[in-house]
């Protein structure tokens, strides 16, 4: 698990419309992304041109959510968040998601 300190959200037109083609809402990429118990991991296979992360964490309405970001570093306004897409989780990735947090907590 990995905390990311940001300052705040990197949203336009391509990215909202993107994250919103699966139903999920800006707010509930950002709750999920500023949410303690989201799990973050690196997302090494698609790094090449910038860092990128993958989120795996519930919305405020309880569904689960998978959110795949990268960080961009700003002078004004420090490290922003710029979702790239975001879906709901399914239930076998939900599965796996409630073991990975169970054993995250447990340690």
């Amino acid at each position: 698990m990995r905390k990311i300190a940001f300052s705040g959200f990197a949203w336009d037109k391509a990215n909202l419309s993107k994250c919103q083609e699966h139903g999920v809402s800006s707010a509930e990429v950002e709750h999920v992304l500023s949410h303690a118990a989201t799990l973050i991991v690196p997302d090494l296979k698609n790094s090449r041109a910038e860092p990128r992360f993958l989120a795996i964490g519930r919305t405020e309405a309880n569904r689960y959510a998978f959110v795949v970001f990268t960080p961009r570093e700003t002078r004004a306004s420090g490290i922003l968040l710029r979702p790239i897409s975001a879906r709901y989780m399914h239930r076998k990735e939900i599965r796996k998601y409630e073991q990975e947090i169970a054993g995250v907590q447990n340690r």
